[in-house]
This record gives structure tokens, C-alpha cells and sequence, in this order.
């Protein structure tokens, strides 16, 4: 072979092929390099290209709303109306890394000039701007006329200074605002400012809003901007639709619920109580109308009821929550448990137990043995059933507790009143907390090692003692009274629902439609004794004189229980209670007001203030004579008026007869 210069040698021919290989060698880990930023680190590579122009922002969905149950008016219905509206606010942001430095104190300055931020925000705000970053959070919740102004100052201002536009950018978001502000605040509650920061959806604080945030919840979508000069703020193209959240449709009506709260709130300031609370129910479909509670919860201020502990108890839905001794209110139960014990003697071919009309001598009074000692705030000596109502005698109940032990045994009895009531086990309400209560188990100890079940429980039970109890579980056993003997659950949802964009609905909670019949509990027979003896109760001569509906007819019965503290019976710090129906005969609702805590004074003329009936059935009234004035209910007992109204004829109203019979065969019977 021969070279320019003569033939090549094989030395040469080595370098050459050496050469050869070394540029080979060089040109395969070229295109290994090639190979691996092209398509193995593809992703990655190209996800930083696109970070220097193009930025990708969550787009929000809108979480789902509550509404108002507008169609309790079946005549004239209403428009939907929601508790909650989801609107529409901006979070600001900064690109730090698209701003030269040498604007950057000045666009920190104009930034906390038109935000009116505080000292320690202002901080942040210069911190971040400064930042080696892509994007950091500037201000949260602006609403769209403090975005316009700030867009308004930024356009011409990054223009001339060439400062691309995208250097400061907004991001939508909703929040969370109440057309009614604190009203059904405890029930709906409210979620957090700040959002997971590992999910980014929502917190909520409680309520319903924790128990549907399965449904509430939708799903985001995505947005890209890019950074250019010549892109406004927020300009970017929708690469992901958001889908957002399912409604919520309540049994509660938005104009019933606020005749609840405001009533409720003057019957605690007048009884200069602690606090109360407040359920109206439909004692035929369990449908809760109204959840009041006072104090209220206003969910704008959610951080200060959170951040105190004396505010955080009014965020609680007591009537839910909280168990305690009903007293006297529970005595229709046990009544109801009497009758049930003499339909089945009846049935066995064997003598009932006592009858409604049965005079029973009540001891003067007072009545004790070696198990237990009870006396009546006032003495009577013989009473029959509907005296024992109307007068809330604890010894007349104590003479019927014995006949039943002794003819149908404590197993029965206890077993009675979890069957007939679901005493002991929580109505599934569709809201988190709520207590089972404790209804005593034979032969179960406590955790003291005391057993639950005593020889004096039957009759410390009987008269609502040694029994704990939800609100609703109570206004629940009275519903199945109420509506003739049938069992009802209730329940606070109509149903959960989302529009799709076909216009079709989507249901995924339907309590509109029954799925099955309700069970017989009670015998129609035995609720009508029982209605009948607390019609009485709000009448001449009976305990709750101020829970009559003027114009119409209700029935019910007070309770007074003293509270228990550091384990021992308070003698000043009471819990009253009254829990009835209207009308009578055909109740639209059945409804128990609790009082917690009213001030211990006599009032002439009336008694004690704390007793359930003093402080409790009037808020009753109140919230039943508007509430059926509301509902176009037109009135049952058109002459059933006080004194000095034109309306008033004691001889067409209603149950006046019966009174005037039933007193006078009390005072034939104890001589008054």
C-alpha cells in the first residue's frame, strides 16, 4: 500500500484502524445517548423543556351543595333553595424564576400595596419573590374585582419592562358561603380554607359535610399556561374537564328551620339557660324538618369555634351526640310498654293488667319498699291512667311497673322496651357521633363493677331515670306513637344527586321512594289511650298548661332530669324537656324541645323554671302555631282559645268536656 509520501506501514495501518475504532466507539455512545434522552428519559426531558414555557395549574370542580326540602308545601311548592353556594375566587401566584431582579422589590411593594396585607404576610410576600422557584402562593381568596384591579396594574406595567405576562398568574378555586349564615350551622358545618396537601381537596370540619364527602367531592381537571410576554394572567387552554361534586337534597326546610332557631333562641335567653336544641320531625316518613341548636355555629368563623374550647362545644349536633336521663318525658314509653303487656295477656286468654279507667290508689303521694322510695311533687291519692299522665305521677307508674314484673317478668319488661323503641341502639341519622345511649342490661356490670340492672331499675326506668337517651331516639319512640303504632327511621336526606352534562340525573341515594313497608310496633288501640291522656297534658290541669297551640290540637309531655356531674345528681343544673305532636289526630309533625341548664328561680303563677313544662313546651308552641301557620294547616280547634279572644267558645273546643269530666272525678276521688 503505498502512502503520498511512500507506502504505509503496518503501524500505520493499526493507528488507523485504532482510529477507526475509537470514532466508531464515540459514535455508538452517541447514539446510546441519543436513544436514552429520546425515548427512555423522554418523559423527563421533555416535562423540563416544557417547565421553561408552560406551566400546568389543577382546574377546580365545584363541590356539591345542600338544599332545602321546598317541597313540604305540597300545594304551593317553592324554587330550589341551597343552604350553601359554592363561588367562584382566585389564588395569586408568582413565577419568581420569570422576573429579572431588579424589579423585584418594586413588584413586591405594588403586590402588598393592593393585597392590604398584614406586617407578617407582607413578609412572606418578599420572601417568595425572592425564591429560586416556578411558582409560590401570593394571596388566597381574591375575590373577581380585586383580581381586575390587580390585572389592570400588572398588563402595562410587565409590557414595558418586557416581564413576561405569566410572571404573576391567577388560579380559580370556589369557596365555600351561606345565603342564611349561621342557620342549620351545626348540621351542614363547613370545610377548611386549606386543603390536603397531598390531595388538595378539601378538609371538611364536620357534619355533613364530612358524612357525604364521598359524593360532595368531585374531581379536578387541568389547565396549562404558558409563559410568554403577549399571554394575560390567566389565559390557558383546558386539557382536563373538572367534574364536580353531587348535591345534597335535605328534609330540612330552609323557612321552618329558621322559625326553629329564632323561637328557640328566645325560649334559652328567657329561661337564661346555657344553651338548647331543637327537632321537628314527620312522624310517618322520619323526614327531619328542622334541627335547631342555640348557641349557634357560624361557619364563616369556623377557626375561632375550632381554636376554643368553649366555643368548639357549640359545633357539636347535641341532640345527636349527647345522651342523657329524659325523666318524666319517658313516661308514655312505659305506658306504652303496660299496654303492650295487656294485649298479650289478652291474647293468652288471661286478665289484663289494669285498665285505662281503673281506679288505682297512688298512695297520697308517696310509695316506698325495701327497693325504692318515690313521692309526687304534688299528693294524690287514687288516680286512673290519664290522671297518671296528666299529672306525671311517679307513683302511679310505680303501681303498673309492679303489676308488670310480677306478671310478665323483668326480661320482658327490659326486652319491651328495645323492641317496641330501639332503646340502646343509635337510629343511623346521617350525621358522625351519634350515642347509642344505654338502656341497663341484666346481669351487665358497669365498669365500676356495679351491675346495670338493679331491683329498684324497673321502676327508676319507668319514671326516665337510670336510662340514657339521644334527643332523637326520644322524639323517634314518640313518632311511633304519634303516627298510630308504626316504626320510622329517621333521616335528614331526600336524596344525593348529580346533573350530567346529557342533562340527565344521576341519583346515588334515593329516600324519595320506600323500599319496604314499615313494621307494626304498637296496636292502633293503644296509641289512641295513649294520645288521649296527653292531650290532657297541655290543658287545664296538666303539667305543660303552656305548650297549647291556641286553635289547634297537640298532645305531649314535659321532663325535668337533674344532670349529672363528676358522676353525682346536680341539684342546681337541670336538663328540661318536651316532646309532642299537632294535630292531634292526624299529627303534620311530632317535635321535642330541650332546654340545657335554665336558671333555678320560682316564677308566681307558674312554678319552677327549670321544669320542662315552664321553660320547654312554650318554645313548643311557638315553633308549632308558625310552623303550621306556615304550612297552610288550617286550624282543628278554630274555638280552643284563651281568655278575651273573640275566637274563644269553651263549649265548641276541643277536649274542653273531657277536661272539665276528668276534673271532676278528681276531685271526687282525692276530695279537691
Amino acid at each position: 500500500m503505498l502512502g503520498k509520501k511512500g507506502p504505509f506501514t503496518s503501524s500505520d495501518v493499526k493507528r488507523i484502524i485504532g482510529l477507526s475504532i475509537f470514532v466508531f466507539f464515540l459514535f455508538c455512545l452517541l447514539v446510546m445517548r441519543f436513544y436514552q434522552v429520546q425515548v427512555i428519559e423522554q418523559d423527563k426531558w421533555t416535562k423540563q423543556g416544557d417547565s421553561q414555557y408552560q406551566h400546568v395549574v389543577i382546574e377546580p370542580f365545584m363541590r356539591g351543595t345542600f338544599y332545602s326540602n321546598t317541597s313540604i308545601k305540597k300545594k304551593h311548592p317553592e324554587k330550589d333553595q341551597p343552604f350553601v353556594v359554592d363561588v367562584p375566587k382566585f389564588h395569586l401566584f408568582v413565577d419568581p424564576d420569570s422576573i429579572p431582579v431588579r424589579y423585584k422589590k418594586e413588584i413586591a411593594s405594588h403586590l402588598i400595596s393592593l393585597l392590604s396585607l398584614q406586617e407578617k404576610e407582607k413578609e412572606k410576600v418578599i420572601a417568595d419573590i425572592y425564591r429560586k422557584s416556578r411558582s409560590r402562593k401570593m394571596a388566597m381568596w381574591l375575590d373577581n374585582d380585586k383580581r381586575e384591579e390587580i390585572q389592570q396594574w400588572w398588563s402595562p406595567y410587565s409590557s414595558k419592562r418586557k416581564i413576561v405576562q405569566n410572571a404573576l398568574y391567577f388560579t380559580k378555586d370556589y369557596k365555600r358561603q351561606y345565603p342564611f349564615g349561621s342557620l342549620l350551622g351545626q348540621v351542614l358545618h363547613t370545610i377548611q380554607e386549606e386543603k390536603d396537601p397531598h390531595t388538595m381537596l378539601p378538609i371538611p370540619t364536620g357534619g355533613l359535610e364530612l358524612s357525604f364527602q364521598h359524593y360532595l367531592q368531585g374531581k379536578f381537571g387541568k389547565r396549562k399556561i404558558l409563559r410568554s410576554l403577549r399571554h394575560p394572567l390567566d389565559l390557558g387552554t383546558l386539557i382536563e374537564l373538572p367534574e364536580n361534586g353531587a348535591d345534597v337534597f335535605l328534609t330540612v326546610n330552609h323557612c321552618i328551620q329558621a322559625i326553629a332557631e329564632e323561637e328557640l333562641a328566645k325560649g334559652v335567653h328567657a329561661a337564661k339557660a346555657k344553651g338548647g336544641w331543637a327537632i321537628m320531625m314527620d312522624p310517618y316518613t322520619g323526614e327531619i324538618l328542622a334541627l335547631a341548636q342555640y348557641p349557634f355555629f357560624d361557619l364563616s368563623k369556623y377557626r375561632e369555634y375550632f381554636n376554643q374550647p368553649l366555643l368548639q362545644e357549640h359545633t357539636k349536633v347535641k341532640s345527636v351526640t349527647d345522651a342523657y336521663e329524659p325523666g318524666s318525658a319517658f313516661k308514655p314509653l312505659m305506658l306504652a310498654v303496660a299496654l303492650k303487656a295487656n294485649e298479650d295477656l289478652k291474647k293468652k286468654g288471661m286478665k289484663p293488667l289494669f285498665s285505662c279507667q281503673e281506679k288505682i290508689s297512688t298512695s297520697n303521694g308517696k310509695i316506698s319498699n325495701s327497693h325504692f322510695a318515690l313521692k309526687d311533687t304534688h299528693p294524690h291519692s287514687y288516680l286512673n291512667f290519664y290522671m297518671g299522665i296528666q299529672k306525671s305521677s311517679n307513683v302511679y307508674m310505680s303501681k303498673i311497673v309492679t303489676r308488670i314484673i310480677e306478671k310478665m317478668g323483668e326480661e320482658w319488661y327490659r326486652k319491651t322496651y328495645e323492641e317496641l323503641f330501639h332503646l340502646g341502639k343509635k337510629t343511623n341519622i346521617e350525621l358522625p357521633g351519634e350515642s347509642a345511649g344505654v338502656l341497663p342490661s341484666i346481669g351487665k356490670k358497669h365498669a365500676n363493677g356495679k351491675l346495670e340492672w338493679s331491683k329498684e331499675t324497673p321502676y327508676t326506668l319507668a319514671i326516665g331515670h337510670n336510662v340514657l337517651v339521644n334527643t332523637l331516639q326520644l322524639l323517634r319512640a314518640y313518632a311511633i306513637i304519634a303516627n298510630g303504632g308504626m316504626d320510622v327511621e329517621p333521616s335528614i336526606i331526600h336524596k344525593v344527586a348529580k346533573m350530567k352534562e346529557d342533562g340527565t340525573e344521576e341519583v346515588y341515594i334515593d329516600h324519595t321512594v320506600s323500599k319496604h313497608p314499615p313494621k307494626r310496633l304498637l296496636s292502633e288501640a293503644s296509641c289512641k289511650e295513649l294520645i288521649t291522656g296527653m292531650k290532657y297534658v297541655t290543658k287545664m290541669g296538666g303539667t305543660s298548661r303552656l305548650g297549647d297551640i291556641m286553635g289547634y290540637t297537640e298532645g305531649g309531655k314535659s321532663g325535668t332530669s337533674e344532670k349529672i356531674i363528676n358522676g353525682r345528681y346536680s341539684k342546681q343544673k337541670y336538663i328540661s324537656t318536651f316532646v309532642g305532636f299537632a294535630p292531634a289526630s292526624h299529627p303534620y309533625f311530632v317535635m321535642i324541645v330541650v332546654i340545657d341548664e335554665p336558671e333555678v328561680r320560682y316564677i308566681p303563677g307558674l312554678g319552677k323554671s327549670y321544669h320542662g313544662g315552664t321553660c320547654a313546651s312554650p318554645v313548643f308552641r311557638e315553633i308549632g302555631k308558625k310552623t303550621l301557620e306556615y304550612l297552610g294547616v288550617a286550624p282543628d280547634d278554630p274555638f280552643g282559645y284563651p281568655y278575651g279572644d273573640p275566637r274563644r267558645s269553651p263549649e265548641k273546643a276541643d277536649w274542653n268536656k273531657e277536661i272539665k269530666s276528668l276534673g271532676e272525678l278528681y276531685k271526687h276521688w282525692n276530695g279537691k
